[in-house]
């Protein structure tokens, strides 16, 4: 293509050149002029293009700990001397709704000891003896507070904000407050997610642009050595050079994109267009990412990855230091669907926990050792916690009106415990934490303001707490 310069050049003298024929002559130049500031104007409205936060960030990233199910609150994290003095006696208050009504029994106490640790001194049950050595990096919030009774809307709620519609995940949601620092890998990714309870909606960019939805590895149904063999092989056309892949790709794209301007409102197809993208830039760092056999076996042993108790959920989080590392913003672990214990409370609880227990703790020391807690906020949580009485006698039902979750590093104040339950364990009493408040407060650590972390859809203004949430700054450090 002719520049401007040589455009002129050949041109007659400027006497003879009307500006009618130096504008056709031109045309070309002025409209790549027009695509050059088309590019650009793109370029500042990229959602994945880092941006500055919103005031001072004690966080850069976010690793969720997920466990589904819903473990028991008052078993673990939330002591209570009243269920010991009072096992087998009726529940003196008037129950809330229940999932499982009418199968209720007496209180029950905790069959598990409760000790302090740590220079803090703070309580944890013989179910996370590794995780009691964390303590005091713990910040463990007892108030926390949603509506889902059931599965299904508790995910949603927790990892969403609500579950009366279909909306953008908070993975989303902060990669698209902060964009992300490396374009080689999804900014958002979450590894061996449950597919029941919602599903792909409880990672899901919604109306949000397709980019900023979470990138899932594998699923709960997947033994990890399944996706250790070929964590990305959906992703390469391996019968192709790299050259050849690109053209096919921008063969496909152009169609892609093409259809895309008769379907506008195609929000699937503008994901999926960005997805193709997405998986041609992860071939040159993935593969060396996900390649976990090259750590030392020390690390190995840390994450319990020699162990088959714990080896599933190890790799997950040692992988997801890896990713953190890497500049992944946001990370989600999930182990599930283990801990919905409506029986066999003491049995199930003892035997989810060892899966993670030592996991967690390697994962909290290695990002300590390695600087990264600092600047990390890992999350642990369940999406409800379990009652102070009996199902059937031996199990617990859901319970949402008061449970237990914990932050550790990106800014909260370690070795501390914030909010309370009642005297029983099943309403949040003091500093009621709702899940708008937890994703208000999130954001807060990321440095984002979730008032002002919004997106136009449908003719109005959304964000993540909706028209809810507070930041509960007694969590910071």
């Amino acid at each position: 293509m002719m520049d401007i310069n040589s455009l002129i050049t050949k041109a007659p003298k400027a006497s003879q050149l009307s500006r009618r024929a130096m504008l056709r002559a031109a045309g070309c130049g002025f409209g790549f002029m027009g695509l050059g500031s088309m590019l650009a104007q793109a370029a500042e409205i990229d959602p994945l293009a880092p941006k500055s936060p919103a005031f001072p960030a004690k966080a850069k990233r976010v690793i969720f700990l997920f466990m589904h199910g819903g473990p028991s609150s008052i078993d673990t994290f939330d002591p209570k001397p009243y269920l010991i003095a009072n096992d087998g006696k009726p529940l003196p208050i008037k129950q809330p709704l229940t999932f499982a009504a009418g199968k209720t029994g007496a209180l029950m106490k905790s069959p598990w000891e409760f000790k302090q640790s740590g220079q803090c001194g703070l309580p944890v049950s013989d179910l996370f003896p590794h995780v009691r050595e964390c303590i005091d990096d713990l910040c463990v919030v007892r108030s926390m507070v949603g509506e889902g009774v059931d599965h299904g809307a508790a995910l949603l709620q927790t990892f969403t904000g609500t579950f009366t519609f279909t909306r953008p995940s908070i993975g989303s949601w902060v990669l698209y407050g902060l964009g992300t620092e490396n374009r080689n890998l999804p900014g958002y990714i979450t590894i061996k997610p449950a597919l029941s309870h919602g599903g792909a909606k409880n990672w899901s960019s919604g109306f949000l642009p397709g980019s900023v939805q979470g990138t899932a590895i594998g699923h709960a149904g997947m033994q990890v050595a399944d996706i250790k063999k070929e964590p990305i092989e959906y992703l390469i056309n391996r019968g192709l050079d790299r050259e050849q892949q690109r053209y096919e790709l921008d063969m496909i794209q152009a169609i892609n994109r093409k259809h895309h301007e008769l379907w506008k409102q195609d929000d699937e197809l503008e994901t999926r267009i960005q997805s193709f993208e997405m998986a041609f830039r992860m071939q040159a760092e993935a593969q060396k990412v996900f390649d976990v056999s090259k750590e030392s076996d020390a690390t190995k042993e840390l994450y319990g990855l020699n162990d088959p108790k714990t080896a599933d959920f190890g790799w997950q989080c040692l992988l997801a230091r890896r990713l953190a590392e890497n500049d992944v913003r946001f990370i989600q672990c999930t182990h599930s669907y283990k801990w919905d214990q409506h029986s066999d409370l003491f049995a199930k609880h003892n035997e989810n926990a060892a899966e993670v227990d030592k996991p967690i703790a390697g994962l909290l020391k290695d990002l300590k050792a390695r600087g990264l807690l600092n600047d990390t906020l890992v999350i642990w949580s369940g999406e409800f916690g379990r009652t102070p009485v009996s199902e059937g006698g031996n199990g617990r039902d859901h319970n949402p009106y008061g449970y237990s979750m914990w932050m550790a590093g990106g800014g909260v104040k370690p070795g501390t415990a914030y909010g309370s339950t009642d005297e029983f364990g099943y309403h949040a009493a003091e500093n009621r934490m709702h899940i708008h408040d937890f994703h208000a407060t999130v954001l807060a650590l990321l440095g984002l303001d979730h008032e002002k972390l919004t997106y136009k859809y449908s003719g109005r203004d959304f964000r993540l707490t909706d028209v809810a949430g507070n930041v509960h700054k007694g969590v910071f450090a």
